[in-house]
């Protein structure tokens, strides 16, 4: 079971970099944000796209090699665990006022984390 939920996270950040490889402009519009500079595209394609990539490479990693699978999925998962928390931090300072995108995705974060920790 862990295996399955290890390999969604993965297709999650595929699919996450890709589409912000390809269109980022259509990652931001989630945000409510669906107009950037061409600076704000260079980030979502960094953060968003290249960065997802790298990740899901790194857990694809992880399944293949058991002497680094613990390390590589408690490192990742710390940083699903890192964002979810920049969230709730974000939401003390500013309150979203319904549950998607932020508390969505805050949640999917922290269920990816979960995930991973078990997996390691």
């Amino acid at each position: 079971m862990l295996s399955i939920l290890t390999l969604g996270v993965i297709l999650f950040c595929v699919i996450m970099g890709c589409l912000a490889l390809v269109a980022p402009e259509r990652v931001s519009a989630v945000f409510e944000t669906p107009t950037l500079t061409v600076a704000g595209r260079n980030e979502i394609r960094a953060v968003y796209g290249g960065f997802g990539i790298a990740i899901a490479a790194m857990l694809g990693w992880g399944l293949t090699q058991p002497a680094l699978r613990t390390g590589i999925f408690l490192t990742v998962g710390a940083s699903f665990a890192g964002m979810a928390m920049g969230r709730v931090v974000s939401a003390t300072i500013e309150r979203p006022n319904r549950f998607y995108p932020s508390w969505f995705y805050g949640a999917l974060e922290l269920a990816m984390a979960c995930t991973l920790w078990f997996a390691s």
